[in-house]
């Protein structure tokens, strides 16, 4: 008789029911069930999360969907901080570097950074989960750049509206400048570690809708990736707390189109269309991982909403 491991050359636990914690892709033979089953990701969903407490848009996210962070934006309360527990917002240590927007951030709810801003410049923060500290300045002032990493190992590209290519990293001391998007872009969002990176979608000089295109970064250069299905600008990422492998990007604009509630899904091969959120929001933040995700704020109008996504996993029997 055929079996697995003649078929793939290895063999399959055995488990009394189903292993846990479970990964996509694992394979087990359930002794309970005397079944072969398997775990795939389900189709993910949005609900309606807590409320900001102050409507904005420009503004930039960090941390996860039950630990995150919100800073910046406009019209209101440019330097406020606040903390999301998994179901409401708080407020948090004001930003010392006020009234900027379309700053970029990244790390955790206690250990968070976020630099540039409009107009252009170079100031970067760090947040230690009470009040915020300066850091060393970047070489190159920018806005609506790219971003992803960590507190101390934290990365930026683009931005100030595509005439930007430059690409710094920080080590948790100085900046240094390294290998520069092949095209001028802004309005992207970023995800992944300073050593393998995604800047995806946005806008270029000239382009009247956002753009579809994904670079991949690998410590040194740049990369063309796979694209997106639906080019979009100014739409959200959980930044570090995503992969260069498994990465979400949700919402966003396309100028001279409707905003969009559209949601894609990274798992390191393709982009997969999810479920939509339930209104376009562009200009907004994000965080968390791509099983557990949130955005928060944006614009028109401008919105105080936050949208929770969340992808559980199916058990799928192989054999009968």
């Amino acid at each position: 008789m055929t079996t697995y491991k003649g078929i793939k050359g290895l063999s399959i636990q055995t488990v009394a029911g189903d292993p846990s914690p479970l990964t996509t892709g694992d394979i087990w033979y359930s002794s309970t069930t005397r079944k072969v089953r398997g775990a795939k990701l389900a189709a993910g969903t949005w609900a309606s999360g807590g409320n900001l407490n102050a409507a904005r848009f420009g503004l930039w996210g960090a941390g996860t969907q039950t630990a995150g962070l919100a800073g910046g934006g406009h019209p209101e309360a440019k330097e406020k901080t606040e903390e999301y527990d998994g179901s409401s917002w708080t407020e948090g240590g004001d930003q010392g570097d006020t009234g900027k927007l379309y700053r970029k951030g990244s790390g955790t709810q206690t250990a968070a950074i976020c630099c540039g801003g409009e107009p252009p410049v170079t100031s970067v923060e760090s947040y230690n989960g009470s009040s915020w500290s300066e850091l060393t300045a970047m070489n190159t002032a920018t806005f609506k750049h790219g971003a992803c990493g960590t507190q101390t190992a934290f990365m930026k590209f683009g931005g100030t509206d595509g005439r930007i290519t430059n690409n710094e990293i920080w080590n948790g001391s100085s900046w240094t400048e390294v290998g520069d998007l092949p095209t001028g872009t802004s309005e992207m969002d970023g995800a992944g570690t300073i050593t393998a990176a995604l800047c995806i979608g946005g806008a270029t000089p000239g382009t009247t809708t956002g753009i579809a295109s994904v670079e991949e970064w690998n410590g040194t250069a740049w990369s063309e990736g796979t694209d997106l299905n639906s080019g979009r600008a100014n739409a959200s990422s959980g930044q570090g707390s995503m992969t260069s492998t498994a990465a979400l990007f949700g919402l966003g604009s396309s100028p001279g189109s409707p905003n969009t509630g559209k949601t894609e899904l990274w798992d390191g091969a393709a982009w997969v269309e999810q479920a939509d959120a339930s209104a376009g929001r562009a200009s907004l933040a994000g965080a968390g991982t791509t099983t557990a995700f949130m955005a928060f704020g944006g614009s028109p109008p401008t919105s105080n909403a936050t949208e929770e996504f969340t992808q559980l996993q199916n058990i799928k029997v192989i054999t009968d």
